[in-house]
């Protein structure tokens, strides 16, 4: 099977992200890359990153960049040498498989360390430094425990976390590699648990269940009520609320 695409993230990149959302933006003229996806990660691109003497390899991913509410969620895992079978992009996983999952990354990493960077920043600091303020949370919790990695693989083509030569970006890298793979459950898992605390709060948004993004109970929950106090405020979603003018309420339900 091919490999997948992979960028060095001293590539230029054709695209330049919107500081709203996150998201590239592609610019006219760009081309748009071809994307292998293999069915199941593996430590191949680790492999060759161990064989090109990178010593500490380390997985990253990110999710809750496309919420309207609450924290951007970052994990990092140094995965250990040894395949750990059964582990997919956290997406392709139901909610029971994705706990399993992730309790299993945690039994098998080497390391493993979650970043978040809150609601707050990510309005203040646009999503594509509220991610780097995230995913260097985690960086920083794996340097405390001694672990400096020499390269980090991270998912998407675009290096949001501004670290040059140490950083390998690869398209899908959640579906190829399974550090990456691995990341993105133990994020999801961690960042799922927040918003399922904070549904207790605000009962009306069904934060349970959509996490924060823009299904409909949360949109007729917003038309209603307005906004709740882990809003992202600066998202487009609040151009067209009555309620955009409004300073937050105080606190929480509960």
């Amino acid at each position: 099977m091919a490999a997948p695409e992979i960028h060095d993230a001293q590539t230029p990149d054709t695209r330049t992200p919107d500081t709203r959302t996150g998201r590239p933006t592609r610019r006219a003229g760009s081309r748009k890359a071809v994307v292998t996806r293999s069915t199941r990660p593996t430590l191949r691109l680790e492999r060759q990153c161990w064989n090109a003497g990178d010593q500490l390899v380390c997985g990253i991913d990110e999710v809750g960049r496309g919420a309207w509410a609450g924290p951007v969620t970052v994990a990092a895992v140094i995965p250990a040498p040894e395949h750990l079978s059964g582990i997919r992009d956290s997406k392709m996983l139901s909610p029971d498989q994705r706990d399993i999952a992730a309790a299993r990354v945690r039994g098998w990493a080497r390391a493993y360390a979650i970043g978040h960077a809150s609601h707050e920043e990510c309005d203040e600091l646009g999503m594509t430094a509220a991610l780097r303020t995230a995913g260097l949370r985690a960086l920083a919790q794996l340097a405390a425990q001694g672990l400096d990695p020499d390269r980090v693989i991270l998912d998407g083509n675009h290096d949001y976390l501004g670290l040059g030569a140490r950083v390998t970006t690869v398209i899908k890298g959640d579906a190829t590699s399974l550090a990456v793979a691995a990341a993105s459950c133990v994020a999801k898992v961690a960042r799922d648990t927040l918003m399922a605390a904070e549904a207790e709060h605000f009962p009306a948004y069904g934060f349970e269940s959509n996490r924060g993004y823009p299904a409909p109970v949360h949109k007729a929950a917003l038309n209603a009520y307005g906004p709740t106090t882990i809003h992202r405020r600066s998202w487009v979603f609040m151009d067209g609320l009555v309620w955009g003018g409004l300073a937050p309420a105080p606190g929480r339900l509960f």
